[in-house]
């Protein structure tokens, strides 16, 4: 899959990961990107750092109704949504649930919400493509925050589903699973020393936003489903899938080590 000439939605595009990917894809050449975001004044100013072929777009993604009307763009039919938009908690058992409704309204129903949006439309053209952020956590879990955790492994499910249904009627899925990047949801948890954040540190390199947006490239390029910015991520979903207790103790002694 190349961008070039292609329509593309970016959500959660006003800041970290989805900046960077609205960017890029407007250097690959993209005919049209739409800029989306709840934060307008951020999404307005990626759109005026890329040009005329950026369109800023308010969007609330735990709104389906905001979500479709995404579908209307100004270039023409979406040849690629980037279901992008993401929120953390923060918190294990004391999660209250308004926390955790609000986790799943966004890191799962807003990619269910994309699907119906563009898939039937993609599917009457002959193909388009999804890519959904789903973070490491999706396939390896998350430290310090079970909401994440859970809700981000759902939307990994949702998108297998998606390409077990759709591939034969050209629709291609993909799944953005980076562990550390240098956004202001990360930085927020450093600052706070959260253990979510710990974990993060202790796990690898803390990859820029503009690396990420580069894998992305290179993962639409080769269709992959699982788009890994940080390779070591494959080894560990191995190591879970191989040895399922075994990778549960270790994470186990891996957190509680990371503890006072």
């Amino acid at each position: 899959m190349r961008v070039q000439d292609k329509v593309v939605v970016v959500t959660g595009a006003a800041s970290g990961i989805g900046r960077a990917l609205a960017r890029r894809f407007a250097d690959e050449g993209a005919k049209g990107v739409v800029v989306a975001d709840l934060d307008e004044a951020g999404a307005t100013a990626v759109a005026k750092e890329i040009g005329p072929r950026a369109t800023p777009v308010r969007a609330d993604v735990s709104k389906e109704e905001d979500v479709a009307a995404l579908a209307d763009t100004p270039f023409g039919p979406v040849d690629l949504f980037c279901s992008n938009a993401g929120v953390i908690g923060g918190h294990g058992l004391d999660a209250s649930e308004q926390e955790w409704s609000a986790l799943y309204a966004v890191n799962v129903l807003a990619h269910v919400y994309a699907a119906r949006a563009v898939v039937p439309s993609m599917v009457a053209r002959g193909g388009g493509y999804l890519l959904n952020t789903c973070s490491a956590a999706g396939l390896i879990n998350c430290p310090g925050d079970a909401p994440y955790a859970v809700t981000k492994a759902a939307a990994v499910a949702f998108a297998e589903w998606l390409a077990i249904h759709y591939a034969p009627k050209g629709i291609k899925v993909s799944v953005l699973c980076p562990q550390g990047v240098r956004t202001a949801m990360l930085e927020h948890g450093m600052g706070t020393d959260h253990l979510t954040a710990r974990a993060v540190r202790a796990s690898g390199a803390i990859l820029d936003p503009a690396d990420v947006a580069a894998a992305v490239v290179d993962g639409l390029a080769a269709e992959r489903f699982h788009i890994l910015p940080h390779p070591e991520v494959a080894e560990y979903a191995r190591r879970k899938a191989e040895d399922p207790d075994r990778w549960l103790a270790g994470m186990a002694a891996f957190v509680a080590g990371l503890q006072p």
